[in-house]
């Protein structure tokens, strides 16, 4: 039996759409800054740190475009704890009896030049320390500007993409409510599925460059490819998803009662949203329980099972969609329309309860 929308129902689709609208527009903003603004600031100040040379004595100490480089003692070494990948601190007072810190990567049990008493030169770099010398040994700092553009990068372009991919399902999913009730669309699928593609990429790519410029091609690239996948797919999913969206499950075989998600809506006295099911032979019950033990409102005989289907867009305000493995059972009750939602592969559990679907 084909379902189609009808002129109170066609709006349905708006709540989607411009909650996709709205969740694109604010990533694709996010991505702008990250882009447009971030990512190459991080970039020029790469370039000029790479290019600055040492400070001279005309430059005087209070210059911070060149590379100013002091004789320091080491005071002790810290080991930091609150991160991941090893790094320490290093406390040291300069010649002038400045005493400061500077966080650097790596294990000091692993550095034997970083004990206390130790001579050192550190380095600043727009009054920053950038690196510290032990002997003919650099160590740079966590201040260090050389890659730091492709933090920023990577997230800009998963963002932009995340944002792209919700702006394109806002699109198909203002087409599609025209034609369908469908709550989610395979067109909405597929964009979900090729975007996580691309933004894995999109988040790998500044590493697989050493500028801005490769990293967009690069990834502007696998977008391409995405694309062209996508657009192959399309025929095959258009003809899969043509004409009756009945799902027609074999109903389980039940010797023994088992709890899953799931809830019952309709002007009924037993609809609820406890939020599990119970479904064992010849009984069907709702339980806020996830054992199935305590409070079970079991469901009465007259509830007869009409058709299983996908979530639509029109289905009551407070249906669960299961992470999008939701399906919908229709019922009846003495004439009264009831909705048993629970996830797909729990439904062949629910025809199990109440039997087979009854034939139109």
């Amino acid at each position: 039996m084909t379902t189609t929308p009808s002129n109170k129902t066609a709006p349905a689709h708006r709540g989607p759409t411009r909650a996709y609208l709205a969740v694109g527009i604010l990533f694709s903003l996010v991505a702008a800054w990250l882009l447009l603004l971030t990512a190459p600031g991080a970039r020029d100040d790469e370039r000029a740190f790479t290019t600055a040379s040492a400070c001279t004595a005309d430059d005087g100490r209070g210059a911070s475009d060149c590379l100013r480089t002091v004789e320091a003692v080491i005071d002790r070494t810290e080991q930091e704890t609150m991160r991941r990948t090893p790094s320490y601190w290093l406390y040291i007072t300069e010649a002038d009896g400045t005493s400061t810190r500077t966080r650097i990567e790596g294990n000091p049990d692993l550095t034997p030049a970083a004990r206390p008493g130790a001579d050192v030169d550190v380095t600043y770099w727009q009054d920053r320390i950038r690196y510290v010398s032990f002997g003919s040994d650099r160590h740079y700092t966590n201040a260090d500007p050389r890659g730091a553009f492709r933090i920023p990068l990577a997230v800009g372009l998963a963002v932009g993409i995340f944002g792209a991919m919700f702006l394109a399902s806002a699109a198909a999913t203002a087409w599609s409510g025209r034609r369908s009730l469908k709550a989610f669309p395979w067109q909405v699928g597929l964009i979900v599925t090729g975007g996580t593609s691309l933004i894995l990429f999109g988040a790998l790519a500044p590493w697989l460059s050493d500028d801005i410029g490769k990293a967009l091609r690069l990834t502007g690239l696998a977008g391409l490819v995405v694309l062209v996948l996508c657009a192959l797919a399309v025929p095959f999913l258009h003809r899969r998803h043509r004409g009756d969206d009945t799902i027609t499950p074999e109903p389980s075989v039940l010797t023994d009662e088992v709890c899953f998600p799931g809830l019952i809506m309709g002007e009924v006295p037993y609809a609820s949203d406890a939020g599990y099911l119970i479904a064992g032979p010849g009984i069907l019950a709702t339980t806020p329980d996830p054992t199935g033990v305590f409070h079970r409102k079991p469901v009465p005989r007259t509830l007869t099972p009409l058709r299983l289907r996908p979530p639509y867009l029109t289905d009551p305000a407070g249906r669960p969609d299961y992470d999008g493995r939701a399906v919908v059972l229709e019922c009846e009750d003495d004439g009264v329309p009831v909705l048993v939602v629970t996830r797909k592969k729990d439904a062949p559990a629910v025809l199990g309860a109440l039997g087979p679907v009854r034939a139109e």
